[in-house]
């Protein structure tokens, strides 16, 4: 490899593919990969594994002894330049004697957001800074949704009928998808911090909302925390995610509600309550910061129709998943993806990249994002190849 546009393109390119083998496990921290170039010569790679191990660049210098006097570092998200649970990246880059830095997209940290580059310029390393931007940024699309509007990055899930039915008229819904649909929509589970449901889901299903997927077949994994919105406290104390063993239930609620005889019961049942506005209904922005506080910063939206419409409406859809099965329910009354106040006229229609298409089985996994997502043109172009 030698110096010049198309080795850098390569090397970050790379670096994405290294930073993306911790999906799902290096939250709240972005992904990151880091290749060390000497005179074409790859001296070590590493990537950023969990949360509180060594940030990427560290990893790929600790194999070499951070010995790199003279060598390029490929790293596709500015290095950060203060004290974490890890030690600043800066510090170790100027440690090893690197002479070059090629950065694929700033950090929009607050506590990066440019600085790192500054100092590495101010102790004389070349810096570049944008190759392969709009693939970085989609890598580490959640990572720039939770750090610049304080909010878990929201992926709504739904399986739907040829006619855009999540359920009939009676209600009735499993299974809409097959075998091949459902565990693919459990591995997406493994993927997201969080699950989150209306209480509308928790009484008509009575979810259990694991991932209940063997580990042997997808890699290590951590049950993702059961979310439910519950303005009124509905929930029932006997449901399968607070009476059987599983990962942690929060209930987002109204302040009135805590004060109500349903939280003792719901708090002596194992749920932690979080307060979300004064009204009778519980202030979405306000759910999704206190999520975010709790350092969630991946969410997948569950249902139901009432919560996917709210969220629509509210612009907090980031990634979309319909699990398209070929059958039809119709009927008025039968359950659509989306309730809420809708788009009054289509151009005012959330507008989202090209989909996907995936088969799974009998089945049609549909995948897009909002256009105006971060990498929405990277996603596209991926679509249109």
């Amino acid at each position: 490899m030698t110096a010049g546009v198309s080795s850098d393109e390569a090397a970050m390119l790379r670096a994405l593919e290294l930073a993306q083998q911790a999906r799902g496990h290096t939250w709240p921290n972005p992904m990151v990969g880091c290749v060390v170039v000497r005179n074409g010569e790859v001296l070590a790679e590493g990537y950023h594994h969990r949360c509180g191990q060594d940030h990427a660049e560290t990893d790929a210098l600790r194999k070499i002894g951070f010995q790199a006097e003279g060598a390029t570092l490929y790293v596709n998200l500015e290095p950060c330049c203060h004290w974490g649970r890890t030690p600043p990246c800066t510090d170790a880059i100027l440690r090893s004697g690197a002479s070059r830095v090629v950065v694929g997209m700033v950090d929009p940290q607050p506590l990066v957001a440019g600085q790192g580059i500054s100092q590495l310029r101010d102790a004389g390393i070349e810096v570049e800074v944008g190759i392969h931007e709009e693939a970085c940024k989609a890598l580490n699309e959640a990572h720039i949704v939770h750090v610049t509007q304080q909010r878990p990055f929201l992926t709504l899930k739904t399986a739907v009928t040829v006619d855009g039915r999540t359920a009939t008229r009676t209600g009735a819904s499993q299974w809409i998808t097959g075998d091949a649909a459902r565990a693919h929509s459990r591995r997406q589970r493994a993927l997201h911090q969080g699950i989150l449901v209306g209480v509308g889901t928790v009484l008509a299903d009575d979810p259990r909302l694991t991932v209940r997927l063997d580990p042997q077949d997808i890699g290590p994994f951590s049950d993702p925390t059961r979310i439910v919105l519950d303005s009124s406290l509905r929930t029932p104390v006997t449901a399968r995610m607070l009476s059987e063993d599983g990962p942690e239930v929060w209930i987002c609620t109204t302040e009135p509600a805590m004060s109500s005889p349903q939280a003792e019961p719901l708090l002596a049942a194992g749920a932690t309550l979080i307060p979300c506005g004064t009204g009778p209904q519980v202030d979405l922005q306000l759910a999704l910061k206190a999520l975010a506080e709790r350092q969630l910063s991946t969410l997948l939206v569950e249902g139901g129709a009432a919560v996917h419409g709210a969220l629509i409406d509210a612009r907090l859809v980031d990634r979309l998943l319909v699990y398209m099965a070929p059958m039809m329910f119709g009927g008025a009354e039968a359950l659509p993806l989306a309730l809420g106040q809708g788009a009054p006229n289509p151009q005012e229609a959330l507008s989202l990249t090209p989909f996907a298409i995936t088969r799974l089985g009998a089945d049609v996994l549909l995948e897009a994002r909002p256009k105006d997502g971060p990498g929405a043109s990277w996603w596209s172009s991926q679509v249109a190849s």
